[in-house]
């Protein structure tokens, strides 16, 4: 997720969003109404604009934005974000805390840079799930993250013989 969320007011113009979208390196603002995130405006918005004739100096974003605005709350997974970028074909998404106050945005790049990680991630929980509960592993607790040279197998995550014992009271 990014943070600093670069965002205007419905009442200004696309004309305006052009400017800071180019100012900053950008390809989208968030439109707020009282604080709250309604909107977004997108490049490919102001290139429909331009293309059809029409003075983006004269339109408010409240009118032009695109709406209703897609979110995701921060607690949500990176697998959820990805799966609502796919599902609804947007490019960005806006993250939101649980007072929906905008906190951050998602874009397919981020996931995109994330991903080899992930990948990384779900070969070794495969690996774990290969493995038997009697067998040995070395390396940092699932539970409380100390190195061990004695983790266990239990329901998929691999634990020392203190964070195993209180599993099991």
């Amino acid at each position: 997720m990014t943070r600093g969320v670069i965002t205007l007011q419905v009442n200004k113009t696309v004309k305006d969003a052009a400017k800071i979208m180019t100012r900053n390196k950008i390809g989208s603002i968030i439109v707020l109404k009282k604080g709250k995130a309604v909107g977004i405006m997108t490049e490919r918005d102001i290139a429909k604009i331009v293309s059809q004739g029409k003075d983006p100096s004269k339109l408010t974003l409240e009118k032009t934005m695109t709406t209703p605005l897609k979110v995701i709350n921060k607690n949500e997974l990176v697998t959820d974000a990805a799966l609502l970028l796919k599902e609804t074909k947007i490019k960005r998404l806006p993250v939101i805390d649980d007072d929906e106050k905008l906190i951050g945005i998602v874009t397919e790049d981020d996931l995109i840079s994330v991903f080899p990680g992930l990948m990384e991630i779900l070969t070794e929980v495969n690996k774990i799930r290969e493995y038997s509960e009697t067998e040995l592993f070395t390396g940092a607790c699932d539970k409380c993250g100390f190195y061990s040279e004695a983790l266990r197998k239990n329901s998929g995550r691999l634990l020392c013989k203190d964070c195993l014992e209180e599993e099991e009271v």
